[in-house]
């Protein structure tokens, strides 16, 4: 029997984090338990509306934030904030397919368009891999805002 999983990491800025990878992912930010937001309603919005009706502390309200896939089939990805920076290589980190199907040049082509796209929303780039047949097809390394190592594949 398989199991559904979630994706968890640890960030400074967990909401700016679910913010930076529901756009790089194309996933949302689910509103709070018990609140039907109409669609395109600020979620975090709702979610400090929720936070401040339930009690929470206005200093302990970016302690989590998460994303969902919209089409319910991807898993969902949890951050919570921790006080230690990153101080080592990621030893999991996430292929981000950009280019399915594609090959050679076209496919590198699409690999550096999606680059350029999250290197605007804050991430960086590390390093273009190029293709080597028939083991790679070519990828590029890039770090998310807070450093987290990622490939678009």
């Amino acid at each position: 029997m398989s199991r559904d999983i979630q994706i968890t990491f640890d960030a400074h800025d967990p909401r700016a984090l679910s913010s930076f990878w529901s756009d790089v992912l194309g996933y949302v930010i689910p509103g709070p338990p018990g609140v039907d937001l109409p669609e395109g309603a600020d979620a975090l919005a709702a979610w400090d509306d929720f936070l401040a009706r339930i009690g929470v502390p206005e200093d302990q309200r970016n302690a989590k934030s998460a994303i969902e896939d919209p089409s319910g089939h991807g898993p969902r990805v949890f951050f919570q904030q921790v006080p230690e920076d990153k101080v080592a290589k990621n030893r999991v980190h996430l292929d981000v397919r950009a280019a399915p199907g594609l090959e050679g040049e076209e496919r590198m082509a699409a690999l550096e368009a999606e680059c350029a796209r999250l290197v605007a929303l804050g991430a960086e780039r590390v390093r273009r891999d190029e293709p080597a047949p028939p083991l790679s097809s070519g990828y590029i390394v890039m770090t998310d805002p807070e450093g987290n190592e990622f490939c678009l594949d």
